[in-house]
């Protein structure tokens, strides 16, 4: 039987792209605004903080990630959250945070207990930053364009409507 890497490595050389279920089956996959530059900045926050190269990332106007959040039962129309996809779940705003955070290790994990306030309360916060981020940070004219010593992070499958 074939293991989830193989199944990558497969669908690579079939399609020339990397399967998205597949890599979401291997590495969590974080689901961010390509265009806004908080957004931007935070994917680079991670990468600084993730010398393993666990986290895979792509822009939620990507095809890929619209094929993605369709895998998981994802329902929301709007880009106005960062998603987290793991182990076939996906996790929101205020969850997808806490959840990335806990895999840099300390001193970033401390935010795990922040997991135990209601979704409802953490989110306000967040959908503030949110509806503000943009006229706060900016925003780009298209997604961001990795560097080559990262763009094997970044799953690419053709811009959606924004990106």
């Amino acid at each position: 039987m074939a293991d989830s890497t193989d199944r990558e490595t497969a669908a690579s050389a079939e399609t020339g792209e990397t399967d998205p279920l597949a890599v979401a089956a291997e590495h969590p996959v974080l689901l961010f605004d390509g265009v806004c530059n908080l957004c931007n900045g935070s994917v680079q926050f991670l990468i600084e903080r993730d010398p393993e190269a666990m986290f895979r990332f792509a822009p939620l106007q990507s095809d890929t990630a619209q094929e993605l959040l369709a895998a998981v039962g994802y329902e929301e129309a709007t880009l106005d959250s960062v998603v987290l996809v793991e182990n076939g779940e996906y996790y929101a705003k205020s969850d997808a945070v806490i959840r990335a955070a806990r895999h840099l290790g300390l001193p970033y994990s401390l935010s795990r207990p922040f997991g135990v306030v209601p979704a409802r309360l953490r989110n306000i916060f967040y959908d503030f930053v949110a509806d503000h981020r943009y006229s706060w940070f900016g925003e780009r004219e298209q997604c961001m364009m990795p560097s080559p010593d990262i763009e094997e992070r970044f799953l690419v499958g053709g811009p959606g409507p924004d990106g």
